[in-house]
């Protein structure tokens, strides 16, 4: 969780525009941890799981590492959301 987490602050500080938000939450037998990279209004026009992944790997680890991982995209910037279930047996996806 640790080195998914650092992957998407590390993202949302060098794509991002120097800064970022992190909030993490426990609900329903899973850890959530969702990273900012600017604000996205809830009426804003954007694509889900659109991210460019060119440039390196980063987002590739992310998603193995995590259970679930749901990227919104659009103008005003980046939002993504991951989900590591706790207690269950771990996919090997």
């Amino acid at each position: 969780m640790v080195l998914a987490v650092h992957e998407l602050a590390a993202n949302a500080v060098c794509h991002g525009g120097g800064a970022g938000r992190l909030r993490i939450w426990n609900l329903a037998g899973a850890l959530y941890c969702q990273v900012d990279d600017g604000a996205l209004p809830k009426d804003s026009p954007a694509a889900v799981n659109s991210l460019p992944c060119e440039r390196g790997h980063g987002l590739w680890v992310v998603q193995r590492l995590a259970d679930e991982m749901q990227a919104l995209s659009g103008p005003s910037g980046t939002s993504i959301l991951i989900r590591f279930d706790r207690g269950a047996a771990r996919h090997s996806g």
